[in-house]
């Protein structure tokens, strides 16, 4: 396969910061005893979040190393990162 160049993610960084201001926000809210439900809201929205970045993430990995993979016509390459993907999802 030779040297891969992976997918640049840096235009990530400014939404895993919001997302970490997120949490905290959330830890804050358990300490300070707020409404269950209000808690709740600000987990699933930080959920939500980390869900786009994942499938932003996701979308890259296809779109590069998958591809390059697959364009590099090598069986071996090919079931790596197939089982790569398969496995990601077990977990």
């Amino acid at each position: 396969m030779g040297t891969h160049q992976h997918p640049d993610h840096s235009a990530l960084i400014k939404r895993m910061n919001r997302i970490e201001g997120q949490v905290a926000g959330v830890n804050k809210m358990i300490s300070e005893r707020r409404y269950c439900l209000d808690i709740l809201a600000q987990t699933r929205a930080v959920q939500s979040a980390l869900k786009s970045v994942e499938a932003e993430i996701l979308r890259s990995h296809l779109a590069h190393c998958v591809k390059d993979a697959l364009t590099a016509d090598n069986d071996k390459d090919i079931d790596k990162k197939l089982d790569e993907i398969v496995r990601i999802f077990k977990r």
